[in-house]
């Protein structure tokens, strides 16, 4: 794995381009969650994926896939991050958080499952939190009942982090938004509950969601139990890929103490809702999925245009 380029700030988050070799490319963040310090929280954020087969609307990493990362390939990025920080592999934070949802669907890579096995024989941990998020992708039955047994025999009492994007409960909007088969809401619930078996953290369900972008209450109601489900909403990231498509944010990250109806039928409704806006400059920063990687195939190491290999690049859509 060789370095490319990086950005960012160490008190917010910071994003990093790996050449992998073959010209396949990663990128992988860093971050905290300010007012707390990298010592305190400390989330590593690692592509899964060369590109994706997904391609949501409104994410970038969905162009140029290339296949699914090896074990060594996942650790590569994760013993790079560790390392520059604890040579020595002890990582004393007491949150120390992998989200596997960077660039890449991680039930499409089985190596994940095996990352996840190796994690306390390859580091010394204090506080592992394991995050995995999910399109909940048909044909992937094989990962999801691997990763109830993983979650089961080394994961439990850990925090275990587990989120659907499903981004709305209308099935037209939802298959538009997130172009493959995939899971139903009661096949999504159900799974949820065996995961949550020993009652532990709730289940998410994330709405990255846009305006116009429908979320009804009593549709979920009918699926997702209150005290197993949680709503997390996140604003919709500036992507090129959200810009194109003309989608644009429900959420005003720079308006956190703003009030949505949305939100407010949500909790009426029985729902732990969670508004998740993190710090505006991770978008100058570029660190949203698979956008760093478009910048830097767009420039070369002068900074002057440069082919985009496959891409494409909608330089209107960053302010």
């Amino acid at each position: 794995m060789r370095i490319l380029s990086s950005a960012g700030r160490d008190d917010v988050a910071t994003v990093f381009i790996a050449d992998m070799g073959k010209e396949r490319l990663v990128e992988f963040v860093e971050s905290t969650q300010p007012p707390l310090t990298w010592d305190e929280k400390w989330v590593l954020i690692v592509s899964v994926l060369y590109g994706c087969p997904v391609r949501c609307l409104m994410c970038d990493a969905g162009d140029g896939y290339r296949g699914a990362l090896s074990a060594e390939e996942l650790f590569s990025q994760i013993d790079f991050l560790v390392r520059r920080r604890f040579p020595d592999g002890v990582v004393p934070v007491p949150k120390f958080k992998i989200q596997f949802a960077r660039m890449g669907e991680p039930a499409m890579n089985v190596a994940v499952l095996d990352v996840l096995r190796s994690m306390h024989e390859r580091y010394d941990l204090a506080g592992f939190v394991p995050s995995v998020s999910t399109v909940a992708p048909r044909g992937c039955d094989v990962f999801f009942e691997d990763l109830l047994a993983v979650k089961h025999d080394l994961y439990e009492g850990s925090g275990f982090q587990l989120q659907f994007s499903i981004h709305s409960t209308d099935v037209a909007t939802r298959d538009r938004l997130i172009p493959i088969p995939k899971w139903g809401f009661r096949e999504i619930a159900e799974y949820g509950a065996r995961f949550r078996a020993d009652e532990g953290k709730k289940i998410s369900l994330n709405f990255a969601l846009a305006q116009g972008v429908p979320i009804e209450p009593e549709i979920l109601r009918r699926e997702f139990d209150p005290a197993a489900f949680l709503i997390k909403i996140t604003p919709l990231n500036p992507t090129y890929r959200a810009n194109r498509n003309r989608l644009a944010s429900y959420i005003d990250p720079s308006a956190a103490d703003a009030h949505y109806a949305v939100v407010e039928d949500l909790r009426r409704s029985g729902y732990e809702v969670i508004v998740s806006i993190g710090e505006t400059e991770e978008n100058r920063i570029g660190s949203n999925c698979g956008q760093f990687v478009l910048r830097h195939l767009d420039r070369d190491v002068d900074g002057s245009a440069a082919p985009t290999a496959g891409y494409e690049y909608w330089p209107d859509a960053v302010s």
